[in-house]
């Protein structure tokens, strides 16, 4: 039987599986976990050498986004200052508080978003939705991101938009096709030059420019919101703001890699954690503050259209100091600001669209693959200039976005604590079921109701506070579907291998696969009555001829097989 999957090479000393089924041998990108980096399952401690300094600076590298300014301005010209000073503010807060117990779930399990999504309410199906919504999140920002840099381009040498779209997107490629050690590499080689980039802008403002800060505070806008404190603007802001709550899941793509917490490291790793989870967003409010405060500036003299487009603002602050260098300056910046992001969204977009079609199709080709398809979106948006309906398309999406965001927060810090769900992450097939009422249902029902609200259903402070109504559904709607079937469809079965007990077990015990004849770790292995012994994730996943005995008929097998074990080091 051949098919694909993510897998190392067997470990040396590997017993030989027990007699089964089929055995399924891998296609060579698929195998290579240079490029596949444990793409649909968990990342296993013998690959997770990183230090969690290297692991957090490497995921603060990929939020160098220039969205952020063109988000911020976005707010600030459309409802004034106040009422978008408030905006980013609390949006930041959601995010910041919602980020907390899902990045320290990734950076303790090893699993990325929708693995952990999965676990924590959704079932196995049920996550497959949410794979959608993160797909989105990574091809909408990719599109905005690569417009950005388009625009950049178009100024400094003269290139059409249309080309520069198509430019920004094959760029990616090859550093993307490499995988995370490439990411991490590009990551730290390029953060000095971004700082200076970032800084130098202010900096020359500060000293050119120092009225500009007070001015700023009393901008009503260019749509006429006046200066005070307006709170529909309010709402409609922090929505827009809100669109960024999924970024969470490409800094989870990061933290996935982060290694064991143990004494020696529990104070570097807590720290390392909370700033590459949801500190990024830290960094992210205030680089929407400073992109609207440029733009701000360069109003008078570029008009608004300009304005709004990051390259602009940037040459009309480094303009005083560099003169006719400020342009290849700012476009140099602006590049390499693009870059940093764009191979996080097509990474985090491949992943994505991997646990989408794994599911449905039962095949996996490699992960490599989905880039493309990925990119082909993203592209297809440029061509459309998404860009022009920034606001509406932004605002929309956060309905859906912080509805998912909110329910995997709400189980983790709720429903796992009260003992509606259990207190680990389960994300194999064979021990879930195929959706679970308390986060599916909860996301769909925020969602939808959001999504009236948003396009006026219910008047309009409805409208306006839509993506509030999404998250306030959320939260309460998780714990009590949880509490009304007592957590009934967190498990098909029980796990006794590697549920509770995995944080004193020896996770490194590796154990090798019925079907690929590969070892993996603990947490990536269940028993299987159909193989007669221990089966991998993915191996699991992929199968589509089991008829998911062990989930529908747990006593049609044993509980706990026999497995073989090796031993290897962390």
């Amino acid at each position: 039987m051949t098919d694909t999957a993510a897998a190392p090479s067997a470990k040396a000393g590997a017993q030989p599986p027990p007699e089964g089924g089929p055995r399924r041998s891998y296609a060579r990108m698929a195998a290579d976990e240079s490029r596949e980096d444990y793409s649909l399952r968990y990342a296993p401690h013998s690959f997770r050498r990183w230090s969690p300094t290297m692991v957090a600076s490497t995921a603060l590298g990929g939020i160098a986004y220039l969205a952020d300014f063109a988000i911020g301005a976005s707010i600030v010209f459309t409802y004034g200052f106040t009422s978008g000073l408030a905006s980013i503010l609390t949006a930041a807060t959601i995010i910041f508080v919602t980020g907390i117990p899902i990045a320290r779930a990734c950076a303790k399990y090893g699993l990325d978003m929708d693995l952990i999504t999965r676990g924590a309410g959704f079932g196995y199906f049920g996550s497959t939705l949410t794979s959608l919504i993160y797909a989105s999140f990574t091809f909408i920002f990719f599109a905005l991101e690569g417009s950005i840099m388009a625009q950049a381009m178009h100024q400094a040498i003269g290139l059409p938009v249309q080309v520069g779209y198509l430019v920004t997107t094959l760029i990616v490629i090859p550093i993307v096709f490499r995988g995370m050690g490439a990411l991490a590499k590009v990551q730290a080689w390029t953060q000095p030059l971004w700082i200076i980039g970032m800084v130098l802008p202010f900096l020359v403002l500060a000293f050119e420019a120092p009225d500009a800060w007070g001015a700023f505070g009393s901008f009503g806008g260019t749509e006429g919101a006046g200066s005070g404190f307006s709170w529909i603007g309010f709402g409609l802001g922090t929505g827009v703001a809100l669109s960024l709550i999924a970024q969470i899941g490409e800094q989870a793509d990061y933290l996935r890699f982060m290694p064991a917490k143990t004494e020696a490291n529990r104070r570097r790793w807590n720290l390392a954690v909370l700033a590459a989870g949801p500190g990024w967003v830290i960094i992210g409010a205030a680089k929407q503050l400073g992109g609207a405060f440029l733009a701000f500036v360069a109003l008078e003299a570029v008009g608004k259209t300009h304005a709004l487009e990051p390259i602009t603002p940037q040459i009309e602050a480094l303009r005083p100091w560099l003169g006719s260098f400020a342009l290849p300056a700012a476009a140099l910046f602006v590049i390499v600001s693009q870059v940093k992001i764009n191979v996080t969204n097509a990474y985090s977009g491949s992943l994505s669209w991997s646990n989408f079609f794994s599911r449905l199709t039962h095949r996996h080709p490699g992960r490599v693959w989905y880039i493309f398809l990925n990119l082909a979106i993203a592209l297809t948006l440029m061509e459309m200039n998404m860009f022009a309906a920034l606001n509406k398309l932004l605002g929309f999406y956060s309905n859906v976005g912080i509805a998912w965001i909110t329910v995997v927060a709400a189980d983790l810090v709720i429903n796992k604590q009260v003992g509606w769900s259990p207190k680990y992450i389960e994300f194999k097939r064979a021990y879930l079921y195929a959706v679970n009422p308390a986060g599916f249902g909860s996301m769909v029902i925020a969602s939808a109701v959001s999504i009236l609200a948003f396009f006026g259903l219910f008047g309009r402070y409805a409208e306006a506070f839509s993506t509030f109504i999404a998250a306030g559904l959320a939260l309460v709607l998780c714990p009590l579907i949880a509490w009304a079937t007592q957590g009934k469809y967190y498990l098909a079965r029980p796990n006794p291998v590697n549920g509770p007990e995995v944080a004193v077990a020896d996770v490194t015990a590796t154990h090798t696969c019925a079907v690929c004849e590969t070892a993996y770790e603990l947490p990536d292995i269940a028993d299987c009555p159909v193989q007669a012994g221990p089966i991998c994730s993915l191996c699991c996943s992929l199968d589509a001829e089991c008829g998911d005995v062990c989930r529908k008929n747990p006593a049609a097998g044993p509980v706990l097989m026999p497995l073989p074990t090796v031993r290897t080091a962390v």
